[in-house]
């Protein structure tokens, strides 16, 4: 199969100002009555979808992203950066299982025909519900260009074969987005949908995550899968894996803002009660400064994070945003939010965790959680020895050597 950059010109312009101000504030309400709760809750591998995600989706907060074409508010990621930020305020499981099918999303929106990929954006922007993204595997890790996983043409079927290793949503999805070798060009890669009670898709496992609990990430085998034949998306996969990746690699980065500003919020309200060498632990010069340096942390995040999702916002603006972002790939800014937003995170945690002394290091205070969700931010989606060699390769190394 030859396949080149995919022709769409991408979606119309993000709704801003007054509508994503609403959508915000109505985020920010149903994170206050309905997740904050729930914290225990969300912390013990609930079944998905949960009933949060089912109320977000009838509450019509779900899939705020997907452009007004589709029948979507057409929120942007800029503003998407700060709806992120108030879900992971509650949770950032439920956060991350809500926003990561943005990344399926992008991929179909902007590579996609119409005719495939337009119901299943509208049926997401209607219903609600969750994408699936099958591309990691057990021995190739970050590498993906060593996967085994493959796709082979047979007369108008695709047929896809292997076993991935961690995906988020896809017990939940009716719709998976598999990333896969060209059986017949061991250097091509492709980008399958498949609808997921295909036969021959099998989850195996759920994994037992130290943190982020409140998502649901799998184990899945793929055992001859049959498809149609145009289920395969035009373009290299790995591509169109990297444009998706942008964007949630900054949502991802996202989460360690609402995660930080919880870890401040929650040492305040310490802090009312707290007595040290009989003084409130709010007038202690040490803990003031602590709190200081949590509050510049968590506005560099939010710069860095929307700085990065503007260059997303501008390149889906433009005139030929698929081939646009087909050329350049994986953007630098998306790449520093998300290693800055992992390592800054992971500062406030422990700055935290020392706030409250030994509280901080049980399951009886919310801090406890908060440590492990934080770490995820450096883990997934390229940990950040993954993130330093892509921009080390894609933009310290001389134009005319990168690959």
């Amino acid at each position: 199969m030859t396949v080149g950059a995919p022709a769409s010109t991408g979606p119309a312009s993000p709704v801003t100002g007054t509508r994503a101000a609403d959508i915000l504030d109505r985020v920010r309400r149903f994170v206050h009555a309905e997740v904050l709760p729930a914290t225990d809750h969300f912390d013990a591998l609930p079944p998905v979808p949960t009933a949060a995600s089912v109320r977000l989706a009838e509450a019509g907060l779900a899939n705020w992203w997907i452009p007004a074409e589709y029948g979507g508010p057409g929120v942007s990621l800029r503003d998407s950066v700060d709806i992120v930020s108030e879900l992971s305020y509650g949770d950032a499981g439920f956060a991350f299982g809500s926003f990561l099918s943005v990344l399926g999303t992008t991929m179909l929106q902007l590579s996609g025909a119409d005719a495939l990929t337009r119901p299943h954006l509208e049926r997401l922007a209607r219903d609600g519900g969750v994408l699936g993204i099958l591309a990691s595997e057990e021995e190739a890790g970050s590498e993906l260009g060593r996967i085994t996983t493959t796709c082979r043409r047979a007369g108008d079927s695709v047929i896809v074969t292997g076993d991935k290793y961690f995906s988020t949503n896809t017990d939940a999805a009716d719709l998976l987005l598999v990333v896969a070798r060209d059986a017949a060009d061991d250097a091509d890669f492709g980008v399958v949908l498949v609808p997921r009670h295909t036969e021959g898709v099998e989850v195996s496992q759920r994994w037992n995550m130290v943190g982020m609990r409140g998502s649901a990430t799998y184990r899945v085998a793929l055992r001859d899968c049959a498809v149609p034949a145009g289920h395969r998306l035009p373009g290299n996969g790995l591509r169109l894996l990297e444009i998706g990746l942008n964007a949630s690699r900054i949502l991802i980065a996202a989460t360690a803002i609402g995660m930080a500003r919880r870890v401040r919020d929650l040492a305040m309200e310490y802090a009312a009660s707290k007595r040290v060498h009989g003084a409130p632990l709010a007038r202690n010069a040490v803990f003031a400064g602590k709190l200081g340096q949590i509050e510049m942390l968590i506005d560099v995040m939010r710069n860095q994070c929307r700085s990065a999702a503007e260059e997303f916002d501008g390149y889906l603006a433009g005139g030929d945003a698929a081939g646009a972002l087909y050329r350049v790939g994986t953007l630098r800014s998306a790449l520093a939010a998300k290693m800055y937003c992992g390592q800054a995170g992971w500062q406030v945690a422990t700055i935290g965790s020392e706030m409250f002394g030994g509280l901080g290091y049980t399951h009886e205070h919310p801090i406890g959680k908060l440590v492990r969700d934080l770490r995820y931010v450096g883990l997934v989606e390229g940990g950040d020895d993954v993130i330093r060699e892509l921009l080390f390769t894609r933009y310290v190394v001389p134009t005319g050597k990168r690959r």
